[in-house]
């Protein structure tokens, strides 16, 4: 009975890491035969464990959806993730879900062996969030709007735009994005056949699915960059083009996606795109970036860095002797 109860365990650990399995896979992993598999399948079937399977030559087993969420198995790693992941979620910007949150760890926390919870706490000790500033958005919506896009169902929403005005929308979503203070869907835009990044706050307060759709080609293969790039381009009055004179490679670190922009030039250079409301912050910014660089725009901060340069040459005096301030001859 303990054999069969370990075996059923490993298979129950093999059907959640994978969504399809064939009969002599499982089989072969579990060192048993096609008929010892059927058996235990058929176990697990009884203890509430949805796993379905067809027969033929691309028959299989799969760990469906249920009714009620059955017990999960978890390796160290996952369990260790899942509760630093509860530990962080009021910091995601996602209302309602605090206290559920706390429910699940408390829950999670209780099984743990002692080496595992000691990992956790360490983490929850040593960590401060940071409070966030942005607006917080639904749960629900946040699964509506992710379920639609895995579907591949258009969305339609009302949606207020900067001004304030709204409008019914129809869009075929493609990906959520989170900047750390604000939610971003990324969708096509049936009515005015483009790309737009929508506000997830702004949506609704109702969000309802419609017809399906067939994927369009993205706009963009980084689509965080493109969601950076788009935001600054409403939000930020002036938008820079700067040749940074480092390989991309170099400078990537130094500049989240959050904030700008890099594309290759050459070996030697790249290209930022950032944008701020704020010409003296944006020019010191890019400076504190450590390479040289060219401004191709805008003309502004052109402007701005003669001027600031003229201000920090003063600010540091001319250049004395190296001999120091008493000069050559000055009596000791």
């Amino acid at each position: 009975m303990l054999a069969t109860s370990a075996r059923l365990l490993a298979l129950l650990s093999l059907l959640q890491a994978r969504r399809d399995w064939s009969g002599a896979a499982l089989a072969e992993r579990l060192g048993v035969g096609p008929r010892t598999v059927r058996r235990d399948v058929e176990r697990l079937r009884r203890l509430g464990y949805p796993v379905h399977g067809a027969r033929g030559v691309a028959g299989g087993y799969r760990l469906g959806a249920g009714a009620a969420l059955p017990p999960l198995l978890l390796d160290d790693e996952e369990a260790v993730a899942v509760a630093v992941g509860l530990r962080t979620t009021a910091s995601v910007g996602v209302a309602g879900i605090e206290e559920t949150s706390v429910r699940a760890l408390a829950k999670l926390e209780h099984v743990l062996p002692s080496r595992l919870r000691r990992r956790v706490a360490a983490v929850g000790s040593a960590t401060v969030a940071f409070p966030g500033a942005g607006p917080a958005v639904g749960a629900e919506t946040l699964a509506v709007i992710a379920a639609a896009a895995r579907d591949g169902e258009r969305l339609r929403f009302r949606y207020r735009a900067h001004d304030g005005r709204t409008a019914t929308r129809l869009a075929e979503p493609l990906r959520l994005v989170h900047t750390g203070r604000r939610w971003y869907l990324v969708a096509w835009d049936v009515e005015r056949e483009a790309w737009r990044t929508f506000r997830v706050d702004r949506m609704g307060p109702r969000i309802a699915t419609d017809r399906r759709f067939e994927p369009r080609e993205p706009p963009a293969e980084d689509i965080v960059a493109y969601v950076s790039q788009a935001v600054s381009a409403a939000r930020d009055r002036y938008q820079a083009r700067v040749v940074l004179h480092a390989p991309l490679e170099r400078v990537a670190g130094r500049v989240p996606p959050t904030v700008g922009t890099l594309e290759p030039i050459d070996d030697e250079r790249c290209l930022l795109r950032t944008g701020s409301d704020w010409l003296g912050g944006l020019a010191v910014y890019i400076a504190d970036i450590g390479v040289d660089f060219e401004v191709l725009e805008p003309p502004e901060l052109v402007a701005m860095l003669r001027e600031l340069s003229e201000r920090f040459s003063r600010a540091v005096g001319p250049r004395r002797p190296s001999g120091g301030p008493r000069g050559r001859g000055a009596r000791r």
